[in-house]
């Protein structure tokens, strides 16, 4: 192959709301972290053990911005990007990088009403609720989905 690629793909829950920055020319960047988990049987113990990880995700302009409208905390989201490596001096002079993904399309995976039974109960105390049953309904629909 004599091309190169760089393409990430990752399905995950947010860690933390969007962050916004605005310039002055009009263009903006949210960034958010995004977790994404792997879990496996230890097969010395049997134990499940599940590994988190944390992955710096930057969305630019008009996809910063519809992310900041409709993610929270929590929600499930594909991200699609690249990775981008940025380097900058700290106070002392040293250098430091940070890995982030720069996303070019992404598409969101939680429902609202996922999303809005998710913050209602972080915001209040489940309430015991009576369910009934529920009779299932025939279609004429031959699709097999």
């Amino acid at each position: 192959m004599s091309g190169t690629l760089n393409k990430v793909m990752l399905i995950g829950h947010l860690g933390d709301e969007v962050k916004m920055h605005y310039f002055e020319g009009g263009g903006c960047v949210g960034r958010f972290p995004l977790a994404t988990n792997e879990t496996y049987t230890n097969k010395q113990t049997n134990e499940r053990v599940t590994n988190t990880e944390w992955h710096n995700i930057v969305v630019r302009n008009k996809g910063a911005e519809i992310c900041e409208k409709y993610l929270n905390k929590g929600d499930k989201v594909y991200i699609e990007g690249r990775l981008k490596t940025r380097k900058w001096q700290d106070e002392k002079g040293n250098d430091r990088y940070a890995t982030e993904i720069q996303c070019t399309d992404f598409t969101f995976l939680t429902t609202k009403n996922e999303s809005e039974n998710t913050s209602i109960a972080t915001q209040q105390k489940p309430q015991a609720t009576q369910t009934k049953p529920v009779e299932p309904v025939e279609s004429d629909d031959d699709l097999p989905f």
